[in-house]
């Protein structure tokens, strides 16, 4: 199957059109105040528009309520919800349920540990994303340029979509798919020339790049 290249964290419509027409798969909208890519309803609405069916949408949020919710789905109108914080198994079920999304989980990895948790995650999301573990006092879940071990990943028996993510840029997003066989890549720090400030060029080199790994994807 072929990879799917999600670019996250996008704000404008110069870096959103860039990723559009390199070919990325998804498309991903902060909603969480503490990062500096969270987006307010307006611009949310204006960028979901510009998508045009040309990429899935998705919404990423952090232990959001349902009001809040509520509120993404109107702006943006998203195909998925994007959990990164700390929602329960129950929970993840829970807004699947109420707001007919698709719903991927995203998962912290520091330690072979981290993973127990996987089970319970997979019997109720439609995807799984493995994300570095946040340094301790670290007011974000995700963005920060981490890279996790990936061979804790290695011959994961996982029957879900899963994708890859944390501190992947154009230069090691090919070792990334070699080593866990995902099915997907999932950058934000690693093509911004600052924190929240997406580059253009690097957008293209990262998807330039994972398109070359393709053959390495077994998902």
């Amino acid at each position: 199957m072929a990879l799917a290249v999600k670019i996250c964290g996008l704000s404008t419509p110069e870096t959103l059109d860039a990723a559009l027409d390199a070919g990325a798969d998804m498309v991903g909208f902060v909603f969480f105040p503490p990062s500096p890519r969270h987006l307010a309803p307006e611009t949310a609405r204006e960028l979901g528009r510009r998508v045009k069916q040309r990429a899935i949408k998705v919404a990423l949020t952090v232990d959001a309520d349902d009001a809040t919710l509520e509120g993404i789905l109107a702006a943006l109108q998203p195909d998925i919800l994007q959990l990164h914080g700390h929602e329960t198994p129950a929970r993840v079920a829970g807004i699947k349920q109420k707001f007919g999304r698709e719903v991927m989980k995203a998962l912290p990895v520091e330690r072979a540990a981290d993973l127990a948790p996987l089970p319970d995650y997979a019997g109720v999301a439609d995807r799984i994303l493995f994300d570095a573990r946040p340094p301790k006092g670290a007011t974000r879940p995700g963005g920060l340029g981490a890279v996790f071990d990936w061979q804790l990943l290695k011959d994961l028996d996982l029957k879900l979509p899963f994708m890859v993510s944390g501190g992947l840029h154009a230069g090691n997003v090919a070792e990334a798919v070699r080593v866990t066989r995902a099915g997907g890549v999932d950058v934000s720090s690693g093509v911004e020339r600052a924190p929240g400030v997406k580059d253009i060029e690097m957008i293209r080199d990262f998807i330039r790049a994972a398109r070359a790994t393709e053959e390495l994807s077994v998902r």
